[in-house]
């Protein structure tokens, strides 16, 4: 009886961490092939992360790239109100994606709570894309809006 417990005991976690890393492996293939799938354009594609110390949006990137190659971005709103302001629910968008019109200043901002110069982008306007999209982060706490964590995607 003992040695069945510690069997079962020993291929529980291992049979399950299978289970997670498939369900893992299947969502990075998702999101890599709803990225092939984006139809080249003058748009932006950006990922809302909200943390209540920072202020920084979120992700922006090109389409068709990874979003390892998206940049961390302080957001103009002087023509466009970003989603979550503009429905006078800030944060409420954590982690929504959206396929943006805008561009880049040139700028950099600073950011005090992280003490670093992030790049200005100016809003212009929006799409909803997805308000519960694949994850692209590695981390299962990188939404986590009391983070104090800066997380890249991967």
């Amino acid at each position: 009886m003992n040695r069945v417990f510690l069997i079962v005991s020993i291929l529980i976690p291992i049979l399950f961490t299978g289970c997670v890393e498939d369900q893992m492996a299947a969502q990075r293939a998702a999101l890599a092939q709803s990225i092939a799938a984006e139809q080249p354009g003058n748009y932006y594609i950006g990922r809302r992360m909200y943390r209540r110390s920072f202020f920084f949006w979120g992700y922006v990137r090109r389409p068709q790239e990874p979003w390892s190659s998206a940049q961390l971005v302080m957001l103009n709103e002087q023509k466009v109100l970003a989603p979550d302001r503009q429905a006078n629910a800030i944060g409420s968008d954590n982690n929504a994606e959206y396929r943006l019109k805008g561009y880049f200043s040139g700028e950099t901002v600073y950011e005090p709570a992280s003490n670093r110069f992030y790049p200005e982008f100016v809003l212009t306007g929006y799409q909803v894309i997805s308000a519960n999209p694949p994850p692209i982060f590695s981390s299962p706490n990188a939404m986590d809006p009391n983070s104090l964590y800066i997380d890249r995607p991967e």
